[in-house]
C-alpha cells in the first residue's frame, strides 16, 4: 500500500494530503531533539530467542508509546521513546539466520551497524501479519476501555448518542462558531505556535486579537510542503474565503536546499519552482494584509500549516479536532469530505493534491458542523462509516447497505469486523497511515502477492522518497526466488555446518609415541569446553584432533598453544586445511570487529563447581562490568567451563583482558580473548554442531566443491542487498529505530530459525544503545 501520514515534528506531512497531527507518542518538538532515544537489551545465550509476541511488544511500544497504553517491552528497554523520529522495519523475505552466516562477509553493513541481535523461531505461514499483531496474543492494554476492538477501529458499544465523543465534547445543542474555536489550552496542547512558546521566536503575528464573534468571517487555509535540509518547508499556500473563493494560491521557494519535492503528494515539481521568486516573508505579508482583525482560520491540523508559515494566529477552528473521536484519534480530511460533504478530494489519478481544494473542504466541514449542530453530525456515525469503507476496500463483494437519506445513520448487513492487524489499525486510527513497500501486502484474509516484478532497486527508490513522510514503515526486500528455493536450503545448511565444524576443530602435534593423552586433554581443556578428542594415527608421529564447542576456544588454542610444549613435545596447532577454512583468518577478524562483540570478552578455565554467583563475586573488581553470561549445555543443562563478560566500555573490556589472563580463580588459571560469538550466535553454533543431520568426522577432510556460477551470482546479489540497506539506513533521520528481520524458512528439508538486528540511529550513523 502507498504510504501516507499526517504531520510529524509539528509540520504537516503532505503525503496523502491528510492533516492529522501526531499524538503525544509521535509528536516531536524542537526541544525534544535535544534528547536522544536509546535502546537497551541483554541478548546473550539463552535470552536471545525472541517470540513473535515479544517482537510485537517492541513495535507497538516504539510506534505508540505509553501515552496510548502501550507498555515497555519485557525483553528490552527504549529510553525516551517519545523522541523517536520513526520506526523502520526491513524484512528480508525467504532468508534465515543460516543465510546471514553463510554470507556473513558479504553483509558488511549489517554486521558493523546493528549492535543488538536476536533469534526468531521458525516463521508462521503469515510472518508479515504476525509481525503487526495478527494471530498474536495481544496485551489487553491495547484496547480502550468501553470499546469493541474490531482490528481496524474501535467502535462504541452503545449506539446511543450520549456515548459519541462529539456529544460528550459539545453537547447536543447548536452553537455559534466561537464555541468551536480552540481555547488557549487547546492551542498549547495541540502544538499551535503561540506568543512566548519555545521555537516561535521570529514568527509573524497576524494581529487578529481575539475580537471574534459568532459572525466573524471564516477563511480556509492549507499548505503543501517539501523536504529540505532544514526539514519541512512550505512550497504552496492557498487561502479561501467563506464563499469558497480563492483569495491566495501561491508557489513559494524555500530558503534551504530541497532534498525531496514530495511531488506525489504536494504536486510541486522542480520545474514549477524554478521561475518562482516568492519567498516566505512575501507570503506572510500578504496573508497578514488579507485577514481582518476578527478573522477565524479553518484548516485540518492547522498547527502544521501555521508552523510552516511561521505565523501566529489565535482564532482557529481545527476540523481534525472538531469532528472528535475517542482516544485522541483523528479522521482524515479525505474521509470527512466524502462522508459528510459527499465530495471526492485528493483523487489518486491526479498528481499531488490541490491545497485550495483541501482548504475549501475544511472550510465547508466547519460550516456544516456549525449549521447542523453536534447532534446531526453524531447521527452520521462516522466510525461505522469508516469501518464500512475499509471493509468495502478489502472485500468489495461484501453486502453493505447504502444510507436511506443524507444525515441518517448508515447501517451494515453485519458489524464490520476485519482481521487486519490491530497494531496497524491503531496507527491508522491516529491518522498515521503506515508505509508498506515490497512484494507482499496485507488484506483482510492475511497476505496476498502483489507485483512480483517489483525489483529491490525500485523498492529502495520508493522507500527513500516515502519513509521521510511516515513514522512507521515496513520495507520488504528479497533475493531471486530461484535462489531461495527449498532445494538450495539443504545444500547451504550442509556447507555452513561443515565450515563451522572445521572452524571448531584444531589439530595438534606431533607427539611422542607414548605421550600422555590425559595431559593433552587437560592443557587444551583450559581453552574451553571440548566436544571430542581423538588420536590421529595415520601420520608418522601421532597427532590429536580436538573439536571444541565454541569458536573462541578453538581460536584461543591456536593463538596460545601453537609452538608450546605440551606432553613433552613442542607442537604445532592449526585448523584443518579445507576450502572452507581458507578465509578463516578473515572471518575471525571480522567477527572480532563485529559491533555485537564490542566490549565483550571470552574467559576459559572456569571450574564446573563454580556458580554464576561465585563468578560475579570473583569478577566484581573489574571496572564497568555489565553482564556475565555462563553458557549451559543445551542437552544436559550443566554449565560450561567458560563464560562471557560484557562491559559498558570497550576500553574497560581491553583492561579486563590484560588483567584476567593468568588470573587464578580457586586453583584454576584463566585464559581470555575477545569474544567471537557471545550472543545469539553461540546458541546457533551449538544447534548446528549438534544437529541430527551432521555427518560425522568425515566432513572434516571433505573438500568443498568450488562455487558454481550461480552461487557467485548470489554473493553479488547479497552484497547489492547489503548496499541497498546501507543506503536506506543512511537516509534515515537520527533517532530512528531500525529493525532488520530475516524471518526464517520452512521447507521439506526442515526449518531454519530467523534473525533480527536492531538499533536506534544516532548522529554518527551507527546504532545507539
Amino acid at each position: 500500500m502507498a504510504g501516507r501520514i499526517g504531520r510529524v515534528n509539528g509540520c504537516k506531512r503532505t503525503a496523502g494530503g491528510d492533516a492529522e497531527g501526531l499524538p503525544a507518542g509521535g509528536k516531536k518538538s524542537r526541544a525534544a531533539k535535544e534528547k536522544s532515544s536509546r535502546l537497551s537489551a541483554a541478548l546473550l545465550g539463552e535470552d536471545c530467542e525472541i517470540s513473535p509476541e515479544q517482537l510485537y511488544e517492541l513495535l507497538q511500544y516504539a510506534a505508540l508509546g505509553k501515552h496510548h497504553n502501550a507498555a515497555q517491552p519485557s525483553w528490552c528497554h527504549i529510553y525516551h521513546q517519545s523522541h523517536l523520529a520513526g520506526v523502520v522495519v526491513i524484512v528480508l523475505h525467504e532468508m534465515s539466520q543460516l543465510h546471514f552466516y553463510k554470507f556473513y562477509l558479504q553483509f558488511k553493513h549489517l554486521r558493523k551497524v546493528f549492535r543488538h541481535r536476536f533469534t526468531l523461531p521458525s516463521p508462521s505461514a503469515n510472518f508479515l501479519a504476525s509481525l503487526c499483531g495478527e494471530g498474536v496474543s495481544l496485551n489487553p492494554q491495547g484496547t480502550a476501555q468501553g470499546l469493541i476492538s474490531t482490528g481496524i477501529e474501535c467502535i462504541p458499544k452503545s449506539s446511543g448518542l450520549q456515548c459519541d465523543p462529539i456529544i460528550r465534547k459539545y453537547g447536543k445543542e447548536k452553537r455559534g462558531l466561537t464555541s468551536y474555536t480552540l481555547t488557549s489550552e487547546e492551542l498549547k496542547k495541540n502544538d499551535y505556535p503561540m506568543r512566548d512558546s519555545p521555537g516561535c521566536k521570529g514568527y509573524m503575528y497576524t494581529e487578529c486579537d481575539l475580537q471574534r464573534t459568532d459572525s466573524s468571517p471564516l477563511f480556509g487555509l492549507d499548505c503543501e510542503m517539501c523536504l529540505t535540509a532544514r526539514g519541512n518547508e512550505v512550497t504552496r499556500v492557498s487561502l479561501v474565503d467563506a464563499e469558497g473563493q480563492c483569495l491566495l494560491d501561491e508557489l513559494v521557494k524555500p530558503e534551504s536546499v530541497i532534498v525531496n519535492y514530495c511531488t506525489r503528494y504536494s504536486g510541486v515539481t522542480r520545474k514549477m519552482l524554478l521561475p518562482v521568486k516568492t519567498r516566505l516573508p512575501d507570503i506572510q505579508t500578504r496573508l497578514k494584509k488579507i485577514l481582518p482583525h476578527d478573522a477565524v482560520l479553518v484548516g485540518h491540523s492547522l498547527n502544521a500549516d501555521l508552523r510552516a508559515l511561521q505565523m501566529i494566529h489565535p482564532s482557529v477552528i481545527d476540523t481534525s479536532l472538531l469532528f472528535a473521536r475517542n482516544e485522541g484519534r483523528r479522521f482524515k480530511l479525505k474521509f470527512l469530505a466524502k462522508a459528510v460533504l459527499g465530495k471526492e478530494i485528493q483523487c489518486e489519478q491526479r498528481l499531488g493534491h490541490d491545497p485550495a481544494e483541501d482548504a475549501r473542504a475544511a472550510l465547508e466541514l466547519a460550516q456544516f458542523f456549525i449549521k447542523k449542530g453536534p447532534a446531526k453530525v453524531a447521527e452520521l456515525n462516522l466510525e461505522m462509516l469508516l469501518a464500512a469503507e475499509r471493509q468495502t476496500e478489502v472485500s468489495p463483494n461484501k453486502s453493505v447497505m447504502q444510507p436511506q437519506q443524507c444525515g441518517v445513520q448508515r447501517q451494515l448487513s453485519d458489524p464490520p469486523r476485519l482481521s487486519k492487524p490491530c497494531f496497524l489499525a491503531c496507527l491508522q486510527g491516529m491518522g498515521q497511515e503506515p508505509l508498506l513497500l515490497g512484494r507482499q501486502e496485507l488484506d483482510s484474509s492475511g497476505l496476498c502477492q502483489s507485483d512480483l516484478s517489483t525489483s529491490n532497486k525500485q523498492i529502495l527508490q520508493r522507500a527513500l522518497e516515502d519513509i521521510p513522510l511516515s513514522t512507521f514503515s515496513i520495507i520488504q526486500f528479497s533475493l531471486d526466488p530461484e535462489y531461495v528455493a527449498s532445494h538450495c536450503l539443504a545444500g547451504y545448511c550442509e556447507k555452513v555446518r561443515n565450515k563451522l565444524t572445521d572452524m571448531l576443530t584444531i589439530y595438534a602435534g606431533p607427539f611422542e609415541e607414548d605421550f600422555c593423552l590425559k595431559s593433552v586433554k587437560k592443557e587444551f581443556g583450559r581453552c574451553g569446553p571440548i566436544q571430542s578428542l581423538t588420536v590421529v594415527t595415520e601420520t608418522y608421529r601421532p597427532y590429536v584432533c580436538i573439536q571444541y564447542n565454541v569458536l573462541e576456544a578453538a581460536q584461543l588454542a591456536v593463538e596460545s598453544l601453537n609452538g608450546a610444549e605440551v606432553a613433552g613435545s613442542c607442537i604445532k596447532v592449526q585448523r584443518p586445511i579445507t576450502a572452507a577454512t581458507l578465509d578463516c583468518d578473515v572471518l575471525i577478524k571480522e567477527l572480532e570487529l563485529d559491533i555485537e562483540n564490542e566490549g565483550v570478552i571470552y574467559v576459559a578455565g572456569i571450574k564446573k563447581s563454580l556458580t554464576e554467583t561465585d563468578l560475579q563475586e570473583e569478577f566484581s573488581p573489574l571496572k564497568d562490568l555489565e553482564t556475565l553470561f555462563l553458557p549451559k549445555d543445551l542437552q544436559s543443562g550443566k554449565h560450561s567451563t567458560c563464560c562471557f563478560l560484557k562491559f559498558q566500555k570497550s576500553q574497560s573490556a581491553a583492561d579486563a583482558l590484560e588483567a584476567i589472563n593468568g588470573w587464578a580463580v580457586r586453583g584454576s588459571t584463566l585464559r581470555s580473548r575477545h569474544a567471537l560469538a557471545s550472543g545469539h550466535l553461540w546458541r546457533w553454533i551449538w544447534q548446528m554442531n549438534n544437529s541430527s543431520e551432521k555427518q560425522g568426522e568425515n566432513s572434516l577432510s571433505e573438500k568443498m566443491a568450488p562455487l558454481s556460477d550461480s552461487e557467485q551470482d548470489v554473493k553479488k546479489k547479497v552484497k547489492k542487498l547489503d548496499h541497498h540497506i546501507k543506503k536506506l539506513y543512511r537516509s534515515l533521520q537520527d533517532n530512528t529505530l531500525c529493525i532488520v528481520l530475516f524471518p526464517g524458512m520452512n521447507s521439506i528439508h526442515g526449518s531454519q530459525s530467523g534473525l533480527g538486528l536492531m538499533g536506534i540511529k544516532d548522529e554518527g550513523g551507527s546504532s545507539a544503545c
